[in-house]
């Protein structure tokens, strides 16, 4: 995770929570009111985005000392606590919805991944996101992908070439489409191309295309189809596959599957804020 780039975004999720104070707890509580508060799991699961605590305190407070009881990609079981935080109260909850929101459906992407891959159960195929991720929030739901064990498709428009049904109707065929792109963008980008039937299938391979997406295509259509592709083209799977569904799609012999549900169909992992202050009773923020 490019760390620099996320403090820019988490400056801008505080404001857009805080504005410029929280009007409850600078009420209720003092800046002399210290107290200690628990991360805790309330679902079993991968957990993804704990780094952002400590950047979300520090740019609210540098002086709240986080601990953290696990890391990234580790899975941890209901009731565990993941983080404890130290500090003025004001601060503490300060940052608790932001952190909260960002975890939470940060962990529910890389629980949800690494159940893909744990019913994929291949050595070879592997699952990977696509662009159908939250705006805003595209970075960290990738990084939440690789926590639970899948890879990065390309991160935007801007660093690889998908040829879609819409540019290759335009530019007449899958040849022209490729010849056209590649005599622009040279060699060091990778080509890729979305297809349907058979002739499309054939039309890439003579293309030189550099990744053949079989797009809607059931598993028995692609392994009727792959052995034609040769072994300098990767493939890839996509269009409605289920987690059901993976298992049979990875006996087709395809090197990626990629996955919209990943990121646009996520539960968020329950997690809360449990506070305790100092010489008080505790109270339960979630």
């Amino acid at each position: 995770m490019n760390l620099l780039k996320a403090r820019r975004l988490l400056e801008q999720f505080l404001h857009e929570d805080l504005g410029d104070h929280d009007l409850t707890s600078q009420t209720l509580f003092t800046v002399n009111d210290h107290g200690k508060a628990d991360f805790i799991l309330k679902d079993d699961g991968v957990i993804a985005g704990l780094p952002l605590i400590q950047e979300v305190y520090h740019l609210l407070d540098p002086s709240v000392r986080v601990e953290l009881f696990t890391q990234d990609r580790q899975k941890v079981r209901g009731g565990e606590r993941v983080a404890e935080v130290t500090g003025p109260i004001q601060s503490l909850l300060a940052g608790e919805r932001v952190i909260l929101n960002l975890l939470q459906r940060m962990s529910g992407i890389a629980t949800l991944t690494n159940q893909a891959v744990t019913a994929l159960n291949s050595c070879h195929t592997k699952i990977c996101d696509t662009r159908k991720t939250t705006p805003g929030l595209r970075m960290f739901e990738k990084y939440a992908v690789r926590c639970g064990g899948g890879v990065n498709h390309r991160f935007g428009l801007y660093d690889g070439v998908m040829l879609k049904d819409n540019h290759i109707a335009y530019a007449g065929s899958i040849r022209q489409a490729v010849e056209t792109v590649r005599n622009q963008v040279g060699h060091m980008v990778k080509i890729e191309v979305e297809i349907e039937t058979e002739e499309q299938l054939q039309q890439a391979i003579e293309s030189k295309a550099d990744i053949i997406m079989f797009d809607n295509c059931s598993a028995e259509t692609i392994r009727q189809w792959i052995n034609q592709v040769p072994q300098s083209i990767v493939t890839e799977a996509s269009g409605g596959i289920s987690i059901d569904q993976l298992n049979e799609y990875g006996k087709s012999g395809v090197d990626f599957i990629s996955l919209g549900l990943l990121t646009h169909s996520v539960k968020s992992l329950d997690i809360s804020l449990d506070l305790k202050m100092m010489g008080k009773e505790r109270a339960r923020y979630a």
